[in-house]
């Protein structure tokens, strides 16, 4: 079987080369005799290709191209545009802030000013109360010292009739008041 099948496939191959000996000779772009006939259709198709790209589809191009140039170009000045009007919003942003800023410090320091005009009010106002309490003290401390010293005379006087009863004399009051006067002067 291996045999018929190696005979069949070389008989095929002689058939095959008998065939294309008496059909061509080679490719028939080689031939010689049809070259003038394959270079006026070359011609004639480079002459249609270039009409049909000039006519047709190099416009359509350069249309595209001039108007994604243009919208490039809008685009751009577009975003120029948008630019400059961030930049003036900036600007503007920033001197409000600096403004709001000034103002902040203005309002701070009128605060300060008036609560410490209060305070200076409130101090003046504790000082002068201070000032009265403190007279009123001084009186009753002067009271008090005034009374003190007078009974301290009493008690002296007392004191000195008795040490003198106790020594067994009798005091009069003038001698004794006279004697604790001298003494308390010093």
């Amino acid at each position: 079987m291996a045999t018929e099948t190696h005979e069949a496939a070389g008989h095929a191959a002689e058939a095959m080369q008998g065939g294309h000996e008496a059909a061509a000779p080679g490719m028939p772009q080689l031939d010689f005799s049809t070259w003038g006939n394959q270079i006026f259709w070359l011609l004639v198709t480079l002459v249609v290709i270039y009409f049909v790209l000039s006519r047709i589809a190099l416009p359509r191009i350069a249309a595209v191209l001039a108007e994604r140039q243009g919208t490039i170009t809008n685009d751009i000045a577009k975003a120029e545009e948008l630019k400059a009007k961030a930049l003036d919003a900036e600007e503007a942003y920033n001197k409000a802030l600096a403004e709001a800023r000034a103002e902040a410090q203005r309002i701070g320091a009128e605060a300060k000013a008036e609560m410490q005009a209060e305070l200076d009010t409130a101090v003046a106002k504790a000082d002068a109360e201070i000032a009265v309490k403190l007279a009123e003290g001084e009186k009753v401390i002067a009271e008090i010292r005034a009374n003190a010293l007078d009974s301290i005379k009493d008690v002296a006087k007392d004191t000195a009739a008795e040490i003198i009863a106790a020594l067994g004399s009798e005091a009069d009051a003038k001698t004794v008041d006279a004697a604790v006067a001298a003494r308390i002067k010093g």
